[in-house]
């Protein structure tokens, strides 16, 4: 009896020991997410994570709240997921808890690493040392867990012809935290989600799988709402469109989103191709929007903040029972053969507007920070209200409309970025304002709304010896924009503004100059009217 006892207790122990084992890391070869310990194929079948309702505060975090953490893993269980997507947390707070109970369910997670603050805008777009530190200081904080599975650096920025400029901010983004992680020690992917746009789509794909490999998303994600009920089908829901689009690609592809709600309860049987012989060997799986019902309407469950409460809705054992029937067809590590071709950068046309062989610079604050300290004009003080970074936004549009910034502003479509593209939008305007005081030979130096001041003897005599510090991941040198082309050259400068003027004003006809000036007033007036002030308004 006593043996018989004993034993109940070691297999007890045991099974406490296999359950709090660190989860094996998942990798990519080729086209495919493989479990590296293993070498099993890996597949998401994941769940958008991100409860609002009954939130009160700044920052969203289910990581954090860990009362809706045991209510949902318990949940997450039953349906049998092993991913989840995390849009939004609070790098500040602690996630321990939530995080290694999810490990002891065999859940993974996806998390994106721009928050709403802090995120690339679409219209305005930009690539600053504020945001990217917010990113790294993301990375910091998570990269110590075993389920951490992949990052996302955008989510549909892009979604029209018009706002594709910001494609160019996002992949530098990519390279940046790619560089970050590889410094840092991590292997873990960074990747992209588009909004499966038909006039851009294609673009997008081919641009974030073109050029260095250091400049490339690791994978790819689709956030697609084509396949409405049980009347629509592989072949009319364009599904099928969507996965001849992917099938050559050389990185791994997956829905980040899926799961249109035009009619319900939602059955899902779009799971039966995705994880069927209609797309598994083209995606890994997908990421169904979402857990909890909010306004939109998409949920499967009603929770609240802080509240043990789960209510199931119709959706949730449909959902069950199409991810349990999904049984993909894998293939070992060891007998995978990667094969596809490399994507070819897209041209700049009327449909794309950008010079993919050339990107925006990394962020530098020792750059930025020398810059300012070489201005004779500049503001008092970095921290901006709205109604200062609308001010100044109004008076850097004047100014840019009658000199050239082409050292604080860009033109993605000739791959032109400025020495100081990349500082901070207070900063930049910094930079114009002084502009605009040398020009003025030295006689005024005021902006109505916004506080500023003369530096008799700036710290800095020589602006061009900013060009030489050291970007926010440890290069030295001009700001090169790392190339997303093996073959093209940078398009960083290491010549001041006011060399490139004179060079400028000989070569450029009226007309040009007018293109030019509107060119450098909308990445910094523009942003600096609405972006600055959005900032501080959030």
């Amino acid at each position: 009896m006593k043996f018989s006892l004993l034993s109940a207790a070691s297999v007890g122990v045991l099974c406490a020991a296999m359950s709090a084992a660190a989860l094996d890391p998942i990798v990519i070869k080729g086209s495919k997410f493989f479990n590296e310990k293993t070498g099993e194929q890996f597949f998401f079948k994941g769940m958008a994570y991100q409860p609002r309702a009954g939130f009160k505060g700044e920052t969203m975090d289910p990581l954090a709240d860990t009362v809706g953490c045991k209510r949902d893993i318990e949940v997450f269980k039953d349906l049998g997921i092993n991913s989840i997507r995390v849009y939004e947390v609070d790098y500040t707070k602690n996630h321990d808890t939530c995080m290694k109970l999810l490990e002891d369910a065999g859940i993974y997670l996806m998390l994106d690493m721009p928050s709403p603050k802090y995120s690339i805008n679409r219209k305005e777009p930009y690539w600053d040392h504020d945001m990217m530190s917010h990113w790294t200081a993301k990375v910091d904080a998570f990269s110590k867990y075993p389920n951490l599975i992949a990052w996302l650096a955008g989510n549909e920025v892009a979604n029209d012809v018009e706002t594709t400029p910001s494609a160019a901010f996002v992949k530098a983004a990519i390279r940046d935290m790619k560089a970050y992680l590889k410094k840092k020690g991590h292997k873990t992917p960074v990747g992209y989600a588009d909004n499966d746009d038909m006039h851009i789509r294609m673009n997008l794909i081919n641009y974030f799988n073109c050029g260095d490999k250091e400049t490339r998303a690791d994978f790819y994600g689709v956030n697609i709402y084509r396949w409405c009920g049980d009347d629509s089908n592989f072949k009319t829901s364009g599904y099928e469109d969507v996965t001849k689009n992917m099938t050559d690609y050389t990185i791994p592809s997956l829905l980040t989103e899926y799961g249109c709600n035009l009619v319900r309860p939602r059955t899902f049987p779009e799971l039966k191709s995705l994880y069927g012989s209609d797309m598994a060997n083209t995606f890994s799986g997908g990421i169904m929007y979402e857990y909890s019902e909010e306004d939109n309407k998409y949920g499967i469950v009603s929770v609240n903040y802080g509240d043990s409460k789960v209510e199931k809705n119709g959706d949730y054992e449909n959902l069950k029972k199409a991810l349990k029937d999904a049984k993909p067809k894998t293939i070992k590590s060891a007998d995978y053969k990667p094969s596809g071709k490399d994507s070819v950068c897209p041209k700049t046309s009327n449909t794309w507007l950008v010079k993919s062989e050339v990107l925006p610079p990394t962020p530098s604050a020792a750059r930025c920070k020398c810059m300012m300290d070489s201005l004779g004009c500049t503001l008092k003080k970095e921290e901006l209200t709205a109604d200062e970074g609308k001010a100044l936004g109004e008076a850097v549009g004047f100014i840019c409309g009658k000199t050239s910034c082409s050292d604080i502003s860009y033109d993605t479509a000739k791959g032109n970025y400025g020495n100081f593209v990349a500082c901070e939008p207070a900063q930049r305007s910094a930079w114009a304002i002084n502009k605009n005081y040398l020009n003025q030979n030295k006689a005024k130096c005021e902006v109505k709304g916004a506080d500023t001041m003369t530096v008799s003897s700036p710290k800095q005599g020589d602006q061009a010896a900013c060009l030489k510090e050291k970007d926010d991941i440890g290069n030295v040198g001009s700001p090169s924009t790392n190339t997303g082309d093996d073959k093209s050259t940078s398009g960083g400068s290491s010549k001041t503004d006011s060399e490139k003027e004179k060079e400028d004003e000989e070569s450029e006809t009226t007309s040009s100059k007018n293109s030019s000036a509107l060119l450098s007033v909308q990445p910094v007036a523009t942003l600096l009217a609405s972006a600055v002030a959005l900032f501080y308004l959030f």
